[in-house]
């Protein structure tokens, strides 16, 4: 059988065919909660030289798929390779995140490079190659990037802070700055998108982790429009490119997202409501989602009834399976096993 005749469930489900069984993944599957991602992550040294060691960022994307065959691998990497690549200064401390040379000031953002040196980004592409080669034909392969909107942030602050209160003031103070933030931030991940598909990827997500703090009009024009701008931009190149949009926290905006972008799903967070999204998401695309990553530590009975609750939200339609946000490094193995196993035994 040919690849290209392989079903992959992940691809059909955004494609717009659902599942009987809804494809699993989960947010940050190469990560912390394996020994053998600390055992490579150790051995890598930081945590730039892994992403950005192909045959690491490979090994690690492919380990959480020895373990459990989910049916869709993301590539290891960071939303902040598109800030590296423009020539900021970009280190991740241990137990503290990225931190980066702030863009604080017109002045600052002025001296911005508007054009990424891609090749700084040829590991990760790499990757994805490597990755491809190893992958069994049914299972999926995701590209992704940061939302110019959350990767701002970081860029203006120089680090993570409790609510991006850095980048909103700036938004507010210096539109026009912050603007030109968010166009490099747009064009250049087009072109980093468009690099992952022809390197293997079969679709993309777009996270905008910090979506949720904005205020409607704030978030159309800082979170929506980028989004629907990078969409439009990768398929002028990719006409059928699967996209998956992910602003976290966007609530009751979530249907304005979905229809302006033109995503083919959405990711949702915990805290959706639920006839909302059946009614108002679901009806025009994919939902991925929204297990809450905490009772996936909790385990046990708290476990069972959670997925229970995703199914019987979501399965009656397109779904895939996933958490509301990422997997926490304490997660027990034993308990992704009871949720793949609950998932994949589901009769709906």
């Amino acid at each position: 059988m040919s690849q290209k005749s392989v079903v992959k469930p992940f691809v059909e489900v955004l494609s717009g065919r659902r599942q009987k069984v809804p494809p699993v993944w989960m947010m940050r599957q190469a990560g912390r909660y394996l020994p053998e991602y600390r055992e490579l992550r150790a051995k890598a040294g930081s945590f730039l030289d892994l992403c950005f060691t192909p045959e690491y960022a490979a090994e690690v994307t492919l380990q959480p798929i020895r373990r459990f065959n989910f049916d869709a691998a993301i590539i290891f990497s960071d939303i902040l390779v598109i800030p590296y690549a423009l020539g900021r200064s970009v280190r991740f401390e241990a137990g503290e995140g990225p931190r980066l040379d702030p863009l604080d000031t017109p002045e600052h953002v002025a001296a911005l490079a508007r054009h990424a040196d891609f090749g700084k980004l040829e590991p990760v592409y790499e990757a994805l190659r490597r990755v491809k080669r190893e992958l069994a034909p049914e299972i999926a392969l995701i590209g992704f990037c940061g939302a110019p909107w959350t990767v701002a942030t970081y860029m203006v602050a120089g680090q993570g802070t409790p609510d991006q209160a850095p980048a909103r003031m700036m938004a507010y103070r210096h539109p026009e700055a912050f603007a030109e933030i968010i166009d490099v931030l747009v064009e250049n991940s087009i072109q980093y998108l468009l690099g992952q598909l022809k390197a293997g990827a079969d679709c993309l997500q777009i996270f905008d982790t910090w979506a949720g703090v904005l205020p409607p009009r704030e978030f159309e024009r800082w979170s929506v429009e980028p989004a629907k701008r990078i969409v439009a931009g990768v398929r002028a190149q990719v006409p059928d490119a699967k996209i998956i949009g992910f602003p976290r926290g966007a609530g009751a905006l979530l249907p304005a997202y979905v229809e302006a972008t033109g995503v083919n799903a959405v990711s949702i967070d915990w805290a959706a409501e639920p006839s909302m999204i059946r009614e108002r998401v679901q009806n025009r695309v994919a939902v991925q989602g929204n297990l809450d990553p905490l009772v996936l530590i909790a385990g046990g009975d708290a476990l069972d009834r959670a997925v229970d609750d995703v199914l019987a939200n979501y399965a009656q339609e397109r779904l895939i399976f996933n958490l509301g946000h990422g997997i926490q490094p304490e997660t027990p193995i034993a308990h992704v096993e009871q949720m793949l196993k609950r998932v994949r035994g589901w009769k709906g």
